[in-house]
């Protein structure tokens, strides 16, 4: 099974002002671009994020993955209207496990911070795709944070958009060769 990270961040590192706001992504917004996203959506079997970006998703109104089957990881009690979504307070390990165990071959690791720091310390992210957003914020929550071990990424592709976002395609040294 390979976990995909597929985020946007600001230039300088930031996936979020520090109310957890996501307003910077309209500079971007292009009519008729999606940057791959619905390409990349199709390619993935399953969800994993975070309890503070599916509240956040919620809130957004119409659930946009009706079609795909969700894990939330909290240690919190959280409403669960959507059938297709679960809350795990398992390890990541143990997850990532009954998932493969259940036959899901692509999982989207769609965030916050905590949830991807989580899985790059125990080394369960295969490929990264980060769309640099030309934002500068100055604070907010990170994309990654102390603590994380050493990783080495190979590029695999990269692609410059109209507006100025940049798409950066890593795979692990591990999951390079596949």
């Amino acid at each position: 099974m390979t976990v995909v990270l597929y985020i946007a961040c600001t230039l300088d590192g930031y996936i979020a002002t520090p109310d957890g706001g996501v307003e910077w992504l309209s500079a971007v917004e292009i009519e008729g671009e999606d940057y791959g996203y619905r390409a990349f959506l199709d390619s993935v079997d399953a969800l994993i994020m975070g309890s503070r970006t599916y509240e956040q998703i919620q809130s957004f109104g119409e659930w946009p993955y009706e079609d795909k089957l969700c894990w939330v990881m909290s240690r919190r009690v959280l409403r669960q209207a959507i059938p297709t979504v679960h809350v795990s307070h398992e390890a990541v390990e143990d997850l990532l496990k009954r998932l493969q165990n259940q036959g899901l071959d692509r999982v989207w690791l769609v965030g916050g911070s905590a949830l991807v720091n989580m899985f790059e310390r125990a080394g369960c992210i295969d490929e990264y795709i980060i769309s640099v957003v030309p934002q500068l914020l100055g604070e907010g929550l990170p994309l990654f944070t102390p603590g994380r071990p050493q990783r080495t990424l190979r590029l695999v592709d990269s692609r410059q958009y109209p507006g100025g976002l940049v798409q950066l395609h890593y795979r692990t040294e591990t999951t390079a060769n596949k």
